[in-house]
Order: structure tokens, then sequence, then C-alpha cells
């Protein structure tokens, strides 16, 4: 008995240890991809002012090393992609990426690190919102009264901002009604038809429709100014490790989500930008206020309790079905064991 209790409790450890790792690894990764990002863009740092364009390296990066890894190596099956879901589906979420990145990504032009990260915090607010006018998420009260806390946090945190910039936080802002309704909608026309899609094989179908989207305001905005300078030269290694850090960023996010959950990731996601605003200030030098601080504590408090009602729900949810289980297996206990019997048989041919 004693030798059983302690094998569980290793196995316990090493399952938490484990789902550590990989939050610890997702930090780092988006940690280096943000503060990498802002090196590049910030004018008092490498001085490349072209978020369309750092973007459009990113997607052709991605798509290569997805078409690879899945044509090539084949370490991922492609889906059976029709033209008619491809072009219904894929198109306007690959859409609705690009202009997240390009929108987000020209807010480090104007805005701190740590400033961004405040007003990111408003994406649980714009999630629940889309959410609920989509039809895809039932209005409540309770919720809805967080989501005013969250907002109230980050708007005292904007009033105290030492560096505000008007149209860089409308940029920010964009970018996070832009992916609140790329989520919706990935719900609605991948998730609501049985698809889904991991890292490799969303940037192998998204990631191709991102650079040619993003191709068309890199004509018109970028592309002039890039001929007309000599800034159309790229760095190969700064701009390479750039985009590999991207990819492998892609990868952790898969991992984490799929060896513990998305809720995980987001209580990851509050840990990495209070890191990030103790880097910006310590490192990067931005001014971080104590009306800064004050407000983004409010939010804080207002995502904890969010995520914490997301976990209880969750855990009701999973509840109910253990209790639908074994209702079943009491009513119907025999044929419950066939249906198993016949699974077992069926995962024994997959596997021969």
């Amino acid at each position: 008995m004693g030798r059983g209790q302690t094998a569980s409790n290793a196995a316990v450890y090493k399952k938490i240890l484990v789902s550590y790792s990989y939050v610890a690894v997702w930090i780092f990764l988006s940690f280096t991809v943000i503060v990498y990002n802002k090196y590049i863009l910030d004018g008092k740092m490498y001085n490349w002012p072209f978020p369309i364009s750092l973007t459009m390296i990113h997607m052709g990066f991605c798509s290569f090393i997805a078409f690879f890894l899945v044509r090539v190596f084949k370490l991922v099956e492609p889906l059976n992609m029709t033209r008619e879901l491809f072009i219904s589906s894929v198109v306007p979420i690959g859409a609705l990426y690009s202009l997240s990145l390009w929108l987000s990504n020209s807010a480090y032009i104007y805005l701190s690190v740590s400033f961004i990260q405040m007003l990111k915090a408003l994406m649980p607010v714009a999630v629940y919102s889309t959410g609920v006018i989509a039809k895809k998420d039932a209005f409540n009260s309770k919720t809805m009264t967080n989501m005013v806390a969250i907002s109230v946090g980050v708007a005292i945190a904007a009033y105290g901002e030492a560096r505000f910039n008007l149209f860089g936080v409308m940029l920010q802002l964009g970018a996070v009604v832009v992916e609140a309704i790329r989520l919706v909608m990935i719900q609605i026309l991948l998730t609501s038809k049985g698809i889904t899609l991991n890292p490799i094989s969303t940037l192998y179908y998204v990631a191709p429709c991102c650079f040619v989207f993003l191709s068309i305001p890199w004509m018109v905005v970028e592309y002039p100014v890039l001929m007309a300078t000599s800034s159309f030269k790229v760095d190969f290694f700064v701009f390479g490790m750039n985009s590999l850090a991207a990819f492998a960023l892609n990868l952790a996010v898969f991992l984490l989500v799929g060896k513990t959950s998305a809720l995980t990731m987001n209580v990851a996601g509050v840990v990495k930008d209070w890191l990030l605003i103790a880097f910006s200030w310590s490192v990067i030098m931005d001014r971080v206020t104590p009306i800064n601080l004050m407000g983004y504590a409010v939010a804080f408090i207002g995502v904890c309790f969010y995520n914490h009602a997301k976990l209880q729900a969750l855990k009701a949810k999973e509840l109910q079905k253990q209790q639908q289980s074994t209702a079943v297996d009491e009513e119907f206990p025999g044929e419950h064991w066939n249906v198993q019997a016949d699974d077992a048989v069926g995962e024994k041919s997959k596997d021969a």
C-alpha cells in the first residue's frame, strides 16, 4: 500500500513538474517575442518602424516551415480542407489575424511595453462582449460586473500613463477587438463544425492567407518608403531569429494548451504580464507610475476573478459529465461494457 501511494505521489509530482515546465517555456518565448518586436520597431532601439513588413516576414517564415513540416516531413497530417471550407472559414480568420498582428505590432512604435500589457488586460472583456453579441455566450450580470471592473482598472492605468499616445492606444484597442472577433469566429466557423487546428496546421493554412492580406496595405503604405531608403535591406540574423522565436512560440502554445489547458495559459499570461511590466520599468527604463500600477492591480484582480469563475464552471461541467456517466453505468451496465469493449477493439485495430 505504501509503495503504491509513493508511486502515485511521484506520478502527480512529475505531472506538476512537466506542466510548470511547459508554462515556463511559454512565458519565456512569449516574453522574448514581445521584447524582440519592441526592440526592432522602437525608434530608440533598432529603429525599423515597419510593422507590416515585420509581420509579413513572420508569416512568410511560418508558412515556409509549416509547409515542410506538413508536406515534406509529414509530422502533421493535413486536414481534408475543401475549397468551400477554406474560403468560408480559413480566409476570414486569416484576414482578422493579419489585421490583429498588424495593429498590435504597430502599437509598439508609440507605446511602452508595460502599458501595452495593461491594455491587453481588456482581452477578456472584448472576448466576452463579442461572444454575447454573437450569441455564443449567455449574458450574466456577475460576469458583466467583472468586465466593468477590468475596464475601470485599465482606464485608471491609462489615466496615469506617463507616455500616453492616443493613436497608439487606438491601435492596441483595435488589435484587442479584432483578436476577440477572431477567437469567436474560430468557434463559429471551425470549432462548431468539429474542425480543430493545432499551431502547425493553423500556420499551414492561415499564415499564407495573412501574408497575402498584408501584402495589400504593404504595397501602399510601406513599400514606397522602404524602396526610398536603405531600410529595405534585411538583417537576416536579426529577423531570422525573431521569426524563429515567433514560430517557436506557436509550438509552445500547442504544448501548453495540449498538455494543460487554455485556462492555465490565461493564468500564466497574468504572470507574464507582471514580468514584462517589471522588465519594462527596470531594463528598458519605461516610466511606470503609481497610478499605472494601481489601475492595473484593479484590472488584475478582475482578471483573476474571471479565471476563477471559468475554472469553477469547468469543474462543474466535468462533475456533471461524471455523474451522467455513473448514471449510465448503473442503469445499463451490460450495454456500456459492450460499448467500451467495442472501443477497445477499435483502438487495437488502429494500432495494428
